[in-house]
């Protein structure tokens, strides 16, 4: 969890591969806790092809019964299928705009959000930009994209900046 805070978390993502990692594991992590989750991404990595959504787009049922026997990662069939469903509507979105990169940072105008909070309690779980992202996710058809979960995929994907003004990574992040 330090080395994640440390190095990774809040950082701006620009690789739409990098991005559909951290749509998945945010899918994943409904209702459970972010540590089980990034404590099983490298089995995520090996059961989910490297994060290739354009594979994952083409899974089929018998894929789908592999993940459900893999104990390296959650098993739960709606977010197996929620997240084939979601590199479907990734794929559309990749189409349209270039890049998954595109299309998703115009939910904070192409720049990080930096707030400025003075402790954790501060930070919310949710804002009107992933009030906006999650009703435009959904409409595309997007599966598990909540308002809540919208929010932790900006914070992991550097689109806001929830470091707290003390900690070291919030002015190397605000740079």
């Amino acid at each position: 969890m330090i080395t994640y805070h440390d190095t990774e978390w809040g950082v701006p993502v620009h690789d739409d591969r990098k991005h559909f990692e951290f749509i998945l594991l945010d899918c994943f992590q409904a209702g459970l806790s972010w540590r089980t989750v990034l404590h099983k991404r490298k089995n995520f990595k090996k059961a989910f092809d490297n994060f290739d959504f354009r594979k994952i787009a083409r899974y089929d049922q018998d894929k789908i019964g592999e993940l459900l026997q893999d104990a390296g990662i959650i098993r739960n069939k709606a977010k197996i299928n929620g997240t084939i469903q979601n590199a479907k509507s990734f794929l559309e979105i990749q189409k349209e705009f270039g890049s998954f990169d595109n299309y998703i940072w115009q939910f904070t105008n192409g720049q990080t959000l930096h707030n400025k909070w003075k402790n954790l309690g501060e930070i919310p779980a949710t804002s009107k930009e992933s009030d906006a992202m999650s009703k435009e996710l959904v409409r595309r058809g997007f599966k598990f994209a909540g308002s809540t979960i919208c929010y932790s995929y900006m914070q992991a994907a550097g689109m806001v900046n929830d470091h707290v003004v003390g900690c070291f990574r919030y002015k190397e992040l605000k740079k």
